[in-house]
């Protein structure tokens, strides 16, 4: 069973339309959105749930009105602004509340409860282009590093299940903890980057991670020709580094008209855009067939 996953070192490359197109151009395997943090392939895929999880990670502090005596002790000693008075007792705001415990561990009158915290929840589901694991974190929660481990695990267990012989995840983008959870453990990571000096800054940055975690990489120059020279650079860097360049990908507005009709670019066309997605994909498959 091969694993890969398409990473970028910054948001907006094209990466999870290019992995919705990978998906659409597989055979046999199991999808994994794992940008927990702000997940989108679902919108391209249309998963019908299976099975619904919460998320539980982490607790939250939680003040009881009723033992509260209204000392304030604990707005005193909360280092993130966490809690307020509100009148018969202090009240905590879960957004900014870290879960430290200090208040708890302090609270003369033990009226601070500790309970767990449903900070989202996670979906084994069928798509349209075959099952699919994901998940959808709640507005500022954390631990997405915590849920990414938790959904790569459910995708391997579905495919062993299964017999099924890829598991293809969209990664987060950046180099930050959901990524270095997605990352370790995989047979090839391909990068998305633009031809930029930010994007390729980026590429670099986040092919550094991937060396750090012993991960093969390979990249995908999206919208190649709307910065030649920098296309030029980011060639070169690949050719210094020993990393395979898979395809360089025109600019062309029909990712857009493809992701308006719902579909993924190598079903929404049979040529043109979609035969070089096509031809990323033969190329990464050939790859992965030579380091077996």
């Amino acid at each position: 069973m091969h694993e890969i996953i398409i990473i970028s070192g910054k948001g907006g490359t094209g990466k999870t339309s290019i992995t919705a197109a990978f998906a659409h151009l597989a055979a046999n395997h199991v999808i994994c959105d794992l940008d927990v943090d702000a997940p989108d392939l679902h919108l391209l895929l249309a998963p019908r749930y299976v099975k619904m999880h919460e998320f539980i990670s982490g607790n939250e502090a939680v003040i009881d009105p009723e033992k509260c005596e209204n000392c304030l002790d604990c707005i005193d000693r909360c280092r993130f602004d966490a809690i307020t008075e509100n009148g018969r007792a202090p009240v905590v705001n879960p957004l900014k509340c870290e879960g430290c415990k200090v208040c708890v561990t302090f609270c003369p009158a033990g009226a601070i409860d500790y309970p767990e915290k449903n900070c989202g929840q996670w979906y084994i589901s069928d798509s349209r282009m075959g099952p699919m694991i994901h998940a959808q974190l709640e507005p500022g929660e954390e631990n997405s590093g915590k849920l990414v481990t938790l959904l790569r695990k459910q995708a391997r267990e579905k495919a062993q299940a299964e017999g099924r012989e890829l598991i293809l995840s969209d990664g987060p983008p950046g180099i930050g903890c959901p990524v270095i959870s997605a990352l370790g453990g995989n047979d090839l990571a391909v990068i998305v980057t633009e031809p930029t000096p930010s994007g390729r800054h980026d590429l670099e940055r986040v092919f550094g991670l991937c060396r750090h975690f012993r991960t093969p990489a390979g990249v995908i120059i999206n919208k190649f020709d709307l910065n030649l020279d920098q296309t030029e650079k980011i060639d070169a860097w690949c050719h210094d580094n020993d990393i395979p360049v898979f395809a360089r990908v025109p600019h062309d507005e029909a990712f857009t008209r493809a992701m308006v009709q719902g579909q993924v670019i190598t079903e929404y066309e049979s040529a043109g855009l979609a035969d070089e997605i096509r031809g990323a994909w033969d190329n990464i498959t050939q790859y992965l067939t030579r380091r077996a």
